[in-house]
């Protein structure tokens, strides 16, 4: 038999004891004899013992702590005593304080790393080489310029941090009034447009510029590249090569289109009025909404801020109050496009390097004003097909005919665009000034540019910054497929 029993001192014993011979064959029983052997004392420890009354004072002690044993704590005077906060005395304080190492008052400075001058340290804002941008297939969905959990997040933020607060008025463009600081830009952007046109025509007559005649790919230069990469109608026949012809502007500077809105507030586009509304560039479109006043193009222009009944409801807020408008002073004229007839070619070497520079910078200030336009005017994309939409929501013109349209009805999937979805760069094979025409063997070795900017980098312009990474500029290209094949 075996158990625990209570001794004179409060603390638990195991005991066990055999009564036949059977107990001592008991597996279980030897490993108690074992336990009880290691852990169980002959005798209570000293600190639990009974201690005589001593007629010494006692030292006070300050925040004793006890280790927790084994045996359970005795209520006896001594659990008392050592249980006690006093305040130490300054005797037992320096007693007890740790021993401080003496450090020199020069240490910390002789530790210290030598002050420099500080020297201005190059740093590239953009990598040296970049990856070449990625081709999206026709059967798969654009990804979304920032992913829905992040949108989700952002929203819970916004409402958490609302909360409790009265709700502020709506600013503009969503309350129907413009953004006066960004109609000189709109206007900015809308000539930008008409120069580059303009500049892009008569740079391609003099820079050879091809185009295949199956699909949408480009070339800069006299002879098409080898590369076997077309997908366009009978592809298979040719191998994947290229059936090259003369491009036009259309095919560098890819004009998109959208619906021209006579309320950007108003209803959403139904499908019966598809053929109804006029298409117009959507830079164009864009810029009208920003303020630019065009006369072929009526848009409704408010005055006061909208009174919002709903959240798909407004109503126009009475301006009859309000005196005549006046004529702006941010209205800037606007260059007209030179007809194909009246396009001049460059005279000289001289002439051409001027226009491809001018040719750039437009294209820099087109795609600036427009990001910024962005910003504050929302432009939709689908995320199936090249459809673009300028504005707070996309119509709903069963229109679409990509991969699988047939499970969405024609309808578009529509989300944020982004500035390439408005102005796509058409990127190019870059051809070397080292070589003149591009080789099968080598094209691991060969970068790719905007259309524009690889014109104007041939028309004698310097290639900006940031698009250097993709045209690997910095790559030593071998002259043959034996010299390729020894590169590490």
């Amino acid at each position: 038999m075996f158990g625990w029993e209570r001794g004179v001192d409060g603390c638990y014993r195991f005991h066990f004891t055999a009564t036949s011979h059977s107990d001592f064959s008991n597996p279980i029983a030897s490993l108690l004899l074992s336990l009880r052997s290691i852990h169980t004392p002959q005798s209570p420890p000293p600190q639990l013992q009974r201690q005589q009354p001593s007629t010494a004072p006692i030292q006070p002690l300050h925040r004793v702590s006890i280790a927790r044993s084994n045996y359970p704590q005795s209520a006896d005077l001594s659990q008392n005593y050592l249980r006690e906060e006093k305040k130490p005395s300054p005797e037992l304080r320096r007693q007890h304080q740790p021993q401080s190492t003496h450090i020199p008052q020069n240490y910390l400075k002789r530790k210290q790393k030598p002050t420099s001058v500080p020297t201005e340290e190059l740093r590239q804002q953009y990598p040296q080489n970049a990856d070449l941008p990625r081709y999206y297939s026709t059967k798969e969905k654009k990804p979304f310029p920032i992913p829905v959990l992040e949108l989700r997040r952002a929203a819970r933020e916004r409402l958490k941090r609302m909360k409790g607060k009265p709700r502020r008025p709506t600013p503009p463009p969503r309350n129907g009034m413009l953004v006066k600081s960004l109609i000189p830009v709109a206007y900015e952007v809308m000539n930008a447009r008409v120069l580059l046109i303009n500049n892009l025509k008569r740079l391609m007559k003099v820079i050879p510029v091809l185009a295949c005649k199956y699909c949408t790919e480009v070339h800069v230069g006299s002879v098409g590249h080898p590369f076997k990469s077309c997908r366009g109608l009978r592809a298979n026949h040719r191998y994947g090569l290229h059936a090259w012809a003369m491009a036009k502007v259309e095919d560098v500077f890819v004009p998109m289109e959208s619906y021209h809105l006579h309320d950007r507030l108003g209803r959403r586009i139904t499908h019966q009025e598809r053929f109804a509304i006029a298409r117009v560039p959507a830079v164009v479109e864009l810029c009208v909404q920003a303020g630019v006043d065009l006369p072929d193009l009526s848009t409704k222009r408010r005055r006061k801020p909208v009174i919002r009944l709903g959240r798909n409801e407004i109503i126009d807020a009475d301006e009859d109050d309000l005196p005549e408008p006046e004529p702006s002073k941010l209205i800037t004229p606007i260059v007209d496009e030179i007809p194909d007839s009246e396009i001049a070619p460059p005279a000289n070497t001289e002439e051409t390097a001027v226009l491809s520079e001018e040719t750039l910078a437009a294209w820099e200030t087109l795609r600036g004003g427009v990001a910024k336009l962005m910003r504050k005017y929302p432009v939709r994309v689908c995320g199936y097909c090249p459809e673009v939409h300028v504005g707070l929501s996309g119509h709903k013109a069963q229109n679409c005919g990509a991969h699988k349209h047939q499970q969405r009805n024609g309808q578009h999937g529509w989300q944020a665009a982004v500035l390439d979805d408005l102005i796509p760069p058409k990127y190019v094979w870059h051809v070397p000034a080292t070589a003149s025409e591009l080789q099968w063997d080598l094209r691991h070795f060969y970068g790719q540019a905007p259309a524009v900017v690889e014109l104007c980098a041939k028309g004698g312009a310097v290639v900006p910054d940031c698009y250097k990474p993709t045209m690997r500029l910095d790559i030593g290209i071998p002259t043959n497929s034996r010299e390729a094949e020894m590169v590490v």
